[in-house]
């Protein structure tokens, strides 16, 4: 009998490799490595088109986290958006350039402005839901188009550049940095909510919301609960996004943008998280960079890349890498 064993051979259709949440957290860690290396390898611009990259896509994880995990398709976060780098500009010019104490501001009234409004949203379902978070973004974008006391149409500026521990970040790569870890942070967070068994019951409200009610479930306060968080990290977005720019007019919550973001998280993929972030910067990508090499046409490609995601990518970028997955599973 001889002391040497072989191993028996790997049944046909599998493939021997790394477990899916070890791939997942190898790929999310060379990502992460990319991201703070960038500034150190990248020019000015591109590193602050980065930065805004990362700030709307804050803003598109509370759209997410809405119409993905909720399934309340919503086109008024860009309201509360505006809302927190309204309120971020507002705190830097006239309290302190502590770029802590304005996130935390613009997430408090966010959370504020969206408690104020989102009890009535949250009653309606589809459709009418839509066109209320519509009506509620174009009305807080009509309010700051006419307030004179943030700036009016003229929008707001004379923002000092942000601060952090006392230290200014004068430099695009220092409030690159900055943005990243608070986006970072507020990803975890809204992943943490996600998994949690409050994710749980917001999936099970979308999916069959008559049997969480007969189940002892209170959909319409899940609902209002997850409309208010949303509105707070939208805030967040939009006090990154004041941080970056300096400057806030009313085109920063109008429906342009409220369009973009919603377009982003179809085009990453619904519910995924990671997919609408990737959609994000793919959007504002193509707005604001392609746009040039198409004769100004960007609004035109992101219509045509639209199609092609509904037509080709139903589940969009997060659903093709799930398929592939799957197949390398078989």
């Amino acid at each position: 009998m001889t002391m040497l064993q072989t191993s028996a051979p790997a049944p046909t259709g599998t493939v021997r490799g790394p477990r899916p949440a070890r791939r997942g957290a190898v790929i999310a860690t060379a990502v992460g490595v990319l991201l703070v290396a960038a500034p150190l390898v990248l020019g000015a611009y591109p590193v602050s088109m980065m930065t805004r990259m990362l700030a709307f896509a804050v803003l598109v994880l509370s759209v997410d986290l809405l119409t993905g995990v909720t399934g309340m398709p919503t086109l008024g976060q860009a309201a509360y958006f505006g809302v927190g780098a309204y309120t971020a500009a507002l705190v830097g010019v006239h309290v302190t350039s502590d770029g802590a104490v304005q996130a935390a501001a613009a997430l408090a009234a966010g959370l504020v402005a969206a408690a104020a409004t989102g009890w009535v949203a949250v009653r309606a379902r589809g459709i009418v839901f839509l066109m209320l978070t519509l009506a509620i973004g174009e009305s807080v974008h009509q309010l700051a188009d006419t307030w004179s006391a943030v700036g009016g149409s003229n929008g707001l500026a004379g923002m000092p550049p942000i601060s952090v521990f006392g230290a200014a970040l004068p430099a695009a790569g220092f409030v690159y940095w900055w943005v990243l870890a608070v986006a970072a942070l507020v990803f975890a967070a809204v992943a943490l909510v996600a998994r949690s068994p409050y994710g749980r019951t917001l999936r099970g409200i979308r999916d069959n919301e008559a049997r969480m009610r007969a189940l002892g479930y209170r959909p319409a306060l899940a609902r209002f609960g997850v409309y208010c968080l949303a509105g707070a990290v939208a805030g967040v977005g939009g006090a990154l996004w004041a941080a970056q720019a300096r400057f806030v007019s009313p085109g920063d919550l109008g429906f342009e943008v409220a369009a973009l973001a919603l377009l982003s998280v179809v085009i990453g993929g619904s519910g995924s998280l990671w997919g609408p972030c990737l959609g994000a910067a793919l959007v504002l990508l193509v707005r604001d960079s392609l746009s040039a090499y198409v004769g100004g046409h960007g609004a035109l490609v992101l219509g045509v890349v639209f199609v092609a995601v509904v037509f080709l990518m139903p589940r969009g970028l997060a659903g093709l890498a799930r398929s592939r997955r799957k197949e390398v599973r078989s």
